[in-house]
């Protein structure tokens, strides 16, 4: 018999039936569904696989840990080999397997994981939390149209999450998107427009800055202008430097766009300080990409510093 602390656990994670699946990690798996527990797992299915209670309890728990983050991630990829071990076979634990690679730190780890439950179940993949964790993983180790597509498809699926979960998705997506290039710029501004809608704290003034941004590259510097006008009334540098809005920018795969959004925001602050940032920009990895030219202009729209003056030689 299971305790009663274990299936407290379960409901706690997985979530009552209709409700919505909070914090990344209550995506459950078909075979667990809730009612009371894991009664919803009827006698016939309970006869059939007999460690069914076992399996999903370890999913559980493994989705609790995942959830609670810190340390315990650490474990999860254990418990999820041990569900596997019960009920080989299964996506479920390949799905929590890669999900918490990813959030370990292991990109690369994580898309076999995730490709793995994909070759299981063509659907492993279906849930929000599942297909996040793919775009992430895919954009992460440069797959970039992989993670686009995949980005795309999650976002019309993600109302179960929660508000400040949308915004990183959306957020995410458009900053992905607008990597593309010029084509998909109307897609990253309608993205962006979604994260700033729903965004708090670091992550709206980030959301804000990036629709200015991509409002900027597809021609529309008005409204990029009042955009940033509305939202940003001084230096917005730690903001942008936030640990979340790294993390974020990372998880789309455009760590090197954080010089874009910078040099957008010190226009409104600091526009000779903005100069120098798409410099730096223009000479790095955004000099190589689809919107360099976009860069080069903006460096040279900021007057330059007036330098000091000389002394007069006697």
């Amino acid at each position: 018999m299971v305790p009663a602390s274990a299936l407290l656990i379960s409901i706690a994670v997985f979530g009552q039936a209709g409700q919505p699946q909070g914090a990344f990690g209550a995506a459950r798996p078909a075979e667990c569904g809730v009612q009371e527990g894991f009664k919803a797992a009827n006698k016939w299915e309970r006869a059939k696989e007999p460690s069914l209670q076992s399996y999903c309890t370890l999913l559980a728990s493994g989705t609790a840990k995942l959830v609670n983050g810190g340390a315990l991630a650490k474990e999860v990829p254990a418990i999820a080999d041990d569900a596997d071990k019960l009920l080989p076979g299964r996506a479920a634990p390949s799905v929590l397997k890669g999900r918490a690679l990813l959030k370990l730190g292991k990109p690369a780890d994580a898309l076999a994981a995730l490709k793995e439950a994909r070759a299981r179940d063509d659907r492993a993949l279906d849930d929000p939390v599942a297909l996040l964790a793919w775009a992430r993983a895919n954009a992460r180790t440069g797959h970039f149209d992989e993670a686009a597509q995949a980005y795309r498809a999650a976002l019309p699926r993600t109302s179960a999450l929660s508000a400040a979960e949308r915004s990183t998705a959306s957020f995410e997506a458009g900053m992905i998107v607008m990597a593309q290039g010029p084509k998909t710029i109307d897609d990253a501004v309608a993205m962006l427009r979604q994260a700033r809608r729903e965004a708090q704290d670091s992550m709206q003034v980030a959301s804000v800055v990036a629709l200015a941004l991509a409002l900027d590259r597809s021609g529309q510097k008005d409204e990029a202008k009042a955009v940033l006008a509305e939202r940003v009334r001084s230096d917005a540098k730690p903001v942008l430097s936030d640990a979340r809005i790294a993390d974020a920018l990372a998880d789309a795969g455009v760590a090197h766009e954080s010089d874009a959004l910078l040099g957008t925001a010190l226009e409104v602050t600091d526009p000779s300080a903005a100069r120098d940032v798409w410099r730096r920009y223009a000479e790095g990895a955004g000099g190589k990409g689809p919107w360099s030219d976009h860069a080069r202009a903006h460096e040279g729209s900021s007057p330059p510093r007036k330098p000091a003056p000389k002394e007069k030689s006697r």
